[in-house]
């Protein structure tokens, strides 16, 4: 895991509803693997981020957005 991965990772994890947990580190972890590979694109970032959505607290809902704006203003 790179610093900027770590770095969303504990953003992530910080704001993760009870009781899934392990669900978010599942999909964080397969975010990872396509980032290394080179297959996390716009497209991939749209298809899931409603899964990232569904796992956090709603009154983070917010911060997430802005996260994932900021990040997918930088995918192709």
């Amino acid at each position: 895991m790179n610093p900027g991965q770590e770095m969303f990772y504990n953003f992530f994890m910080q704001r993760v509803a009870e009781g899934k947990e392990e669900e978010a580190k599942a999909l964080l972890n397969a975010g990872f693997e396509k980032q290394a590979n080179g297959t996390f694109d716009a497209e991939y970032l749209k298809e899931v981020m409603p899964k990232y959505f569904e796992l956090i607290k709603p009154e983070f809902i917010k911060d997430l957005q802005d996260a994932m704006t900021h990040f997918g203003g930088n995918l192709k």
